[in-house]
């Protein structure tokens, strides 16, 4: 019996090229018939510690990538609006994204931080808004705020972060079909290859 192929999506929230990937990785889980495993982590400690930085600090790249954004969401046919508190901390939003990694309702939680990050043009700091996010998801919001704070949980995010770098990850979103790393979201075409 043939083993079930995998491919690992590293993402974070404030990320909107993770963004435009996460909205794919349906489509292609379903033409693919891979199983994708969600690997939240912290996209600036990955800057960090992989001596890397957003594009965002280079401010005629910066312009031009979000432009690219808006073209990859049309071709994709999402929606896309800049976030106008861009960059803002997503550290609470993965410290419990990585905490519900493997649980059900991972997909719906990740839906709706992308969507209020960047569609509604939310704050996903604000506790109304996480907590909105969380119930919709059909969560215990207290549960996933006690879950964002726990110092096992912190620990969880600083270990994935800095494990993803060890394998040579310097930005979001990174895929990996086996040991092969692929980086952007405009790389699924190779993520789709390399599953065939």
């Amino acid at each position: 019996m043939s083993k079930k192929k995998t491919f690992e999506f590293y993402f974070d929230i404030v990320s909107p090229a993770s963004y435009l990937a996460w909205t794919q990785i349906p489509a292609l889980v379903k033409e693919t018939g891979a199983e994708v495993i969600y690997r939240p982590m912290f996209l600036p400690g990955v800057f960090d510690k992989a001596g890397s930085a957003s594009p965002i600090t280079v401010p005629s790249k910066a312009k031009w990538i979000f432009e690219d954004f808006n073209r990859f969401a049309k071709r994709y046919g999402v929606p896309f609006t800049m976030n106008s508190k861009f960059p803002q901390s997503s550290v609470y939003a993965m410290r419990g994204l990585n905490n519900y990694r493997e649980h059900p309702a991972l997909r719906k939680l990740g839906d709706g931080f992308y969507q209020a990050m960047w569609v509604e043009n939310e704050n996903i700091n604000d506790p109304a808004i996480v907590q909105r996010i969380v119930e919709k998801a059909g969560l215990d919001a207290d549960d996933y705020m006690a879950a964002m704070n726990d110092p096992a949980n912190k620990q969880a995010l600083i270990n994935v972060t800095e494990q993803a770098v060890e394998r040579g990850l310097f930005g979001a979103p990174t895929f990996f079909v086996g040991d092969e790393m692929h980086f952007g979201q405009d790389r699924l075409d190779f993520v789709r290859e390399a599953l065939a």
